[in-house]
């Protein structure tokens, strides 16, 4: 119960298992610092990714996923790494011919592939196990450029979703503003008024001089008609004091009193006129959050910076033979005294 165990890990660790290489590489997804941001530039970084911490899950997602193993097989990359003849059949990949499917390949792959994620400095630690230390390298390379690929594509994504939406934005409000200016356009030559409201206080102004030439008119036909009712004058006065109250009557319609009147008019205009002004403001942001999102795409916002380049091992560090041996031996004698003890608790229950 203990030679035959041991005798099988002597011969699977002595003979059998292949020399396995480890490459080992570190990373960091960075942002650049940023001394101030703008109200749109916090919209900026919402619309991708928060913070470089979720690009750090996405490149431990991806490393691992079967996107990435297809990637770097698209040139036979790992099928020539693990079906190499070289390589025992115990460890090779579709070592006996059943296991041909993408799936499989997958599956073997993920076992010697692992991306370990320090939360505390947000390094990651790629390594990979090869049977061949230039093969164990190369992958660690791959996998690693399609990391910053990854990255970067992200990027791109991010800036030009960012800036198509600042420039719809952007178009949007510029249409309005021309709307707005069109309909106040069409306002002022429909009225034939370029103000109302001032046009108004105009008309008020001359109102009001008229009132006054009237009131001292009718005091001096009182005054008239008083010491010299035959005066020659006096017809001429009530004349003219007609005259004024029509001119009076003509000012104030035009001020008020009429569906075409500068009152009217001016309700119309002001609410054309703010809707021109808000329009503005509106063109005036959106523009400035346009050159915000076209600044902002001209800089990289996160990055890959390799702080550790995949290494070529010199020697092979696994498997752990003589760990891998005395861990057999070891459980193995403890299988068996286990199985002693049961069996002589048996054998005292029976008698």
């Amino acid at each position: 119960m203990v030679i035959l165990p041991t005798a099988i890990a002597l011969l699977y660790y002595g003979l059998l298992a292949s020399d396995v290489y480890v490459s080992e590489s570190r990373i960091v997804v960075r942002s650049p610092d940023k001394p101030a941001q703008s109200p749109f530039g916090a919209m900026l970084k919402t619309a991708g990714f928060t913070n470089a911490s979720d690009e750090v899950y996405a490149v431990t997602e991806y490393v691992g996923s079967r996107d990435a193993v297809k990637n770097a097989d698209r040139q036979g990359l790992i099928r020539k790494a693990y079906e190499n003849d070289n390589i025992s059949m115990f460890d090779r990949l579709n070592s006996f011919g059943f296991s041909d499917s993408f799936e499989d390949m997958y599956k073997y792959f993920g076992k010697r592939v692992t991306v370990k994620n320090d939360s505390v400095s947000s390094v990651l630690t790629l390594t990979v196990r090869a049977y061949s230390a230039r093969d164990a390298q190369k992958i660690n390379e791959v996998l690693l450029s399609q990391s910053e690929e990854l990255i970067n594509r992200l990027n791109r994504r991010g800036r030009k979703d960012l800036i198509e939406f600042a420039r719809r934005e952007a178009n949007e409000a510029a249409g309005e503003a021309r709307q707005s200016a069109v309909k106040l356009a069409a306002f002022r030559n429909r009225t034939g008024t370029v103000d109302p409201e001032k046009q108004a206080q105009i008309g008020l102004e001359m109102v009001s001089k008229l009132q006054d030439e009237l009131i001292a008119s009718e005091l001096q036909l009182q005054q008239l008609r008083a010491l010299a009712p035959d005066n020659p004058q006096v017809p001429q006065l009530a004349g003219r004091i007609g005259q004024l109250k029509q001119a009076i009557d003509r000012e104030q319609g035009k001020v008020a009193g009429s569906s075409t009147s500068l009152a009217v008019n001016a309700a119309e205009y002001q609410r054309l006129q703010i809707d021109n002004e808000i329009s503005g403001k509106r063109l005036t942001a959106a523009m400035t959050s346009l050159q915000e999102a076209l600044n902002e795409a001209r800089r990289q916002q996160v990055y890959v910076e390799r702080i550790v380049q995949p290494n070529l091992p010199d020697e092979a560090i696994e498997p752990r033979r003589l760990a891998g041996i005395l861990a057999v031996f070891a459980l193995s004698l403890i299988a068996w005294g286990i199985a002693n003890m049961l069996i002589a608790g048996v054998r005292e229950h029976a008698n």
